[in-house]
C-alpha cells in the first residue's frame, strides 16, 4: 500500500490537466449547446417570472410536500392538468464564472484524491501502468460519470445530455489515469 501523500503529484496535475482539457472541450466542440432548447415564448415565459421575484433555488410544479399530499385529488388534478416541471432560478444578471471554475477544480482534486486513494489501497509502488490505469480509471469514470444518470431517471433530463456529459467524464477518467499511471512512484 502507497500512502496517499506520496500521490499529491499526480492527485494535482491530473485535477490540473482535467480542468484544462475540461475548459477547451466546452469551449472548442459544441456538442453541448444543444443540452437546453430555447422556449418559442421566452419573452413572455420571463414577463411573466420577472414580477413574482423569484428567489434564486430549485423548484418543482406541482409541490407536495409528502407521499400523503401527492395523492389528494387536487394534487393529482394539477399534476394531470400540467404544466409539470422544475424549474431551477439562478440571481439574475450574467453570472461570475469564477466561482464555478474554482468549484469546478477542487470537485476535480476531490475525484483524484478518492480514485489515488482506491489505488493506493490495491496497488503497490511497483505497480505497471496499466494497472495504475485501469484502478484509477474506473474510479475517476464512476466520480466523473455514473452519478450523472440519476439527473435523467429521476428528473427527466434527456438522456442525449447526460450521455454527452458522461462522454466527457470518461475523457476526464482517461486523463487522470494516465498522469497517475504516469508519475505512480
Amino acid at each position: 500500500m502507497i500512502s496517499l501523500s506520496a500521490l499529491w503529484l499526480p492527485i494535482l496535475l491530473s485535477a490540473v490537466f482535467v480542468f484544462i482539457i475540461s475548459s477547451l472541450l466546452h469551449m472548442v466542440f459544441t456538442y453541448h449547446n444543444s443540452d437546453f432548447k430555447k422556449l418559442d415564448n421566452e419573452k413572455e415565459i420571463m414577463d411573466a417570472l420577472a414580477p413574482l421575484n423569484i428567489p434564486p433555488g430549485e423548484y418543482v410544479f406541482p409541490y407536495a410536500k409528502d407521499n400523503k399530499e401527492r395523492s389528494a385529488p387536487e394534487f393529482i388534478e394539477k399534476a394531470e392538468k400540467g404544466p409539470v416541471g422544475i424549474l431551477n432560478v439562478f440571481p439574475n444578471g450574467i453570472g461570475n464564472m469564477t466561482s464555478s471554475l474554482v468549484l469546478w477544480f477542487i470537485f476535480s482534486l476531490v475525484i483524484s484524491v478518492f480514485s489515488g486513494y482506491i489505488a493506493s489501497a490495491a496497488l503497490s509502488s511497483e505497480a505497471h501502468y496499466l494497472q495504475v490505469f485501469r484502478f484509477v480509471g474506473s474510479s475517476a469514470f464512476m466520480g466523473y460519470s455514473l452519478a450523472l444518470m440519476q439527473n435523467t431517471i429521476w428528473f427527466k433530463r434527456p438522456w442525449a445530455s447526460t450521455l454527452k456529459s458522461m462522454f466527457d467524464g470518461f475523457i476526464y477518467a482517461l486523463i487522470t489515469a494516465g498522469t497517475f499511471g504516469w508519475l505512480w512512484p
